[in-house]
């Protein structure tokens, strides 16, 4: 099956970007080299196409509240306006189906952005699970998500008129080429930044007056390697590998995202009864002490004949300089902690830290 394209393909082309499959798309992997993309992104700004995330609106009385009873947090904490971080488990399992954000525009119009990979399944559900009088509508192939991160993120949209400055995790609509584009505090780089989601038929001129206002900021095309490395840097989980069908939100640690007190969300039971007795694993962070570089499914240890667990995500962290990743690993194994990590038969040491393993220049709160 051929690989689906954003509507932004032929900049990437242009800039000499290389291409790599994300869940059924063709996407830039890098353009500068993913090194250089990452730092820009800490020290200045970066852009990316992320047009591969999913977008799915959710209409009708009582789209809200239908929402709150399948996803995982709590949509009652927040109001029209805010965005918020959640999760879509299996009810029988507690498995995560995906993690995903949920933009409230009011009780009966929702936005939802799941991973690539998992929009269909996701939209599967929800629809095998909608009472009469709420629809569904897919948008992924219809819409572009811009995301522009860093330090210098607000000067950039500033110099177009996009709206700056509000709170984290709140969005606003503002025209573009004669359309509406949704600006939001979001992102996945733990800097300061926005995501903008546009009509295809506005996209590219959006790229291009992002890239034109961006020259005087240093802008710098980004790639999916970075996101990858940014968002390692920071612990935050990948859906596929630190948290799956497989890895539950009590083992990834993530149970901030869970509306433990609402009367009913998709695998309440299952993970009540996980939390109660104890994860048997958990997501860790760790951090070379070396120059080794673990990556997914290497072997960690306390020496080389006491497996713990393996390895969910790994990097070359540029900012620190060394490796970092995450691991699910035995839950009794305590921050502070060192570990072996298997890296092509050699034993490198690693050792168990709390994420994020750097703090970004701006705070996102």
């Amino acid at each position: 099956m051929a690989l689906k394209q954003s509507a932004l393909h032929d900049r990437h082309v242009a800039l000499g970007a290389k291409f790599s499959e994300f869940g059924g798309w063709e996407m830039p992997l890098e353009y500068d080299g993913v090194v250089k993309e990452h730092t820009a992104v800490r020290t200045s700004v970066g852009i990316f196409d992320v047009s591969h995330l999913g977008k799915v609106i959710v209409r009708g009385d009582g789209a809200r509240a239908f929402i709150n009873e399948c996803f995982t947090n709590d949509l009652d904490r927040i109001e029209n306006g805010q965005a918020q971080y959640t999760l879509c488990c299996d009810d029988a399992t507690g498995g995560v189906v995906d993690d995903l954000i949920v933009y409230l525009h009011a009780d009966d119009h929702l936005l939802l952005v799941p991973n690539a990979s998992n929009t269909a399944e996701v939209v599967r559900r929800l629809r095998e699970a909608a009472p009469a009088g709420i629809t569904l509508t897919d948008h992924h192939e219809t819409h572009a998500v811009l995301a522009v991160q860093g330090t210098k993120a607000d000067a950039v949209l500033g110099a177009l008129g996009f709206p700056t400055g509000h709170d984290y995790m709140t969005f606003a609509e503002a025209p573009f080429g004669g359309v509406d584009v949704v600006v939001c505090r979001t992102g996945y780089t733990g800097e300061r930044g926005y995501e903008l989601i546009a009509p295809n038929e506005v996209a590219p001129a959006l790229w291009d007056a992002l890239m034109t206002a961006g020259a005087a900021y240093e802008l710098q095309p980004c790639g999916l390697g970075a996101r990858d490395t940014l968002r390692t840097e920071m612990g935050y989980p990948l859906h596929g590998q630190d948290i799956s069908l497989d890895i539950t939100p009590v083992q990834a640690r993530i149970g901030w995202a869970i509306g433990w007190k609402k009367p009913a969300f998709w695998g309440k039971a299952a993970l009540e009864a996980e939390r109660e007795v104890g994860a048997r694993v958990l997501l860790r962070g760790l951090v070379a002490s070396g120059r080794g570089i673990a990556r997914p499914h290497m072997t960690v240890g306390l020496g080389a004949d006491q497996p713990i667990g393996e390895i969910t995500s790994g990097t070359f962290s540029p900012t620190l300089k060394k490796g970092v990743a995450l691991a699910l690993i035995s839950a009794d194994v305590a921050e502070g902690t060192e570990v072996t990590v298997d890296v092509r038969g050699r034993s490198e040491v690693f050792v168990v830290t709390k994420p994020p393993f750097v703090q970004p220049d701006v705070r996102e709160v």
